[in-house]
């Protein structure tokens, strides 16, 4: 198979010395200094009809990546290696075949697929990236990594790399009907290594906590419809998901079961840091915590409306049944500093997630 990925042509692009970025401080850059980057040209757009980002697409500290025009099914997942390009590895042996997403297209559970984005990245030395499901992409439980051309890990892009982004897709639950442009996956831009500042740990609510029903949670019902990504509550939630009460505090994981359940404490996300969320260890438990882990400042903060709002947890049980109890450590919450506080904060221009307790993705109403 003969694949030829569009690219922008990096090397034929002018620009000043004055409007090239030029890295300050450091620690993850937010809404102002990305802007900067993309008017560097260190941000290009594979469309040369509309090379322009769209407007929101910057958020207070990440980047939303839109899907481009075509999707890759594959056998397997795969990481290309330091001396190959994606596009050398997708041949016979890796593609199973190629589907037009142009007038959308469904992505169906069990399969993996491959799809070129519509950014290009031109670092500059001295940033790198980290990529990661965007919050509604976790609470589908579509599993997604974002992968460059030379990598040997997923997720992270290297300072000064120059070159296409893919993202890899795999529908687990529910079956998705995806377009150009949908956005599946955000990254950050980071000056310097990776410098924890402090951490917070993250316990289950199964108690209900705010909610007079006392639901706890929420399982997610096999052999569902296909979920549009285009649509914002255009999806009864309950021919999606079954909710779920703990009357004495514990719930059971089914093993290859997943569940969106909450926090029991509040988050908050100083305007001057952002965090990410990861499981405290393997061995805590037989299941995976989450699967969105980015938090912008200004998550849970009075200032941007976002008082009370708590975690929501995507909860995947593995190999064997796992008892949870209220109050149980499931996960926590690593803060890093920014380059300088935000323009905006997480839900001042509004959100489906601030100030949330137990809430679905965005797609999904009553």
């Amino acid at each position: 198979m003969s694949v030829h990925i569009q690219k922008p042509l990096l090397e034929g692009l002018v620009r000043k010395e004055s409007e090239t970025y030029q890295p300050r401080g450091a620690g993850i850059l937010p809404k102002q200094e990305i802007e900067l980057l993309v008017q560097g040209g260190h941000v290009l757009s594979a469309n040369s009809d509309n090379p322009q980002l769209e407007a929101g697409q910057v958020q207070p500290a990440s980047l939303d990546l839109r899907l481009g025009d075509i999707a890759y099914r594959l056998r397997a997942s795969f990481l290309p290696g330091a001396t190959r390009s994606i596009a050398d590895c997708l041949d016979d042996n890796l593609v199973m075949h190629k589907i037009d997403l142009s007038d959308g297209a469904v992505l169906e559970t069990g399969c993996v697929y491959l799809v070129p984005l519509q950014e290009f990245l031109n670092l500059p030395n001295g940033i790198s990236a980290h990529a990661n499901p965007k919050s509604s992409t976790g609470r589908l439980d579509v599993f997604t990594r974002v992968i460059s051309d030379n990598a040997e890990q997923f997720e992270s892009i290297p300072s000064g790399y120059e070159g296409p982004l893919y993202v890899e897709i795999a529908p687990r639950t529910f079956s998705v009907l995806a377009r150009p442009g949908d956005k599946l996956v955000q990254i950050r831009f980071r000056i310097g290594g990776e410098k924890i500042l402090n951490s917070q740990t993250v316990s289950i609510d199964l108690e209900g906590l705010g909610n007079d029903d006392r639901i706890i949670g929420w399982r997610a019902r096999r052999h569902s419809g296909v979920v549009d990504l285009s649509k914002v509550a255009g999806h009864r939630a309950l021919e999606f998901w079954e909710p779920l009460t703990a009357p004495d505090g514990l719930l059971i994981l089914d093993p290859n079961e997943f569940y969106i359940l909450a926090s029991q404490e509040s988050v908050q996300i100083p305007k001057d840091q952002a965090a990410e969320m990861a499981p405290i260890a393997p061995e805590i438990g037989e299941f995976r915590a989450h699967y969105a882990g980015f938090f912008d400042p200004g998550f849970g903060i009075s200032e941007a409306g976002g008082a009370g709002s708590r975690a929501v947890l995507e909860v995947r049980g593995r190999d064997v049944p796992f008892m949870l109890r209220h109050g149980q450590a499931v996960a926590k919450l690593n803060f890093e500093k920014l380059v300088s506080p935000p323009e905006d904060l997480y839900g001042q221009n509004g959100s489906h997630y601030q100030a949330q307790g137990l809430r679905l993705s965005k797609h999904f109403k009553g």
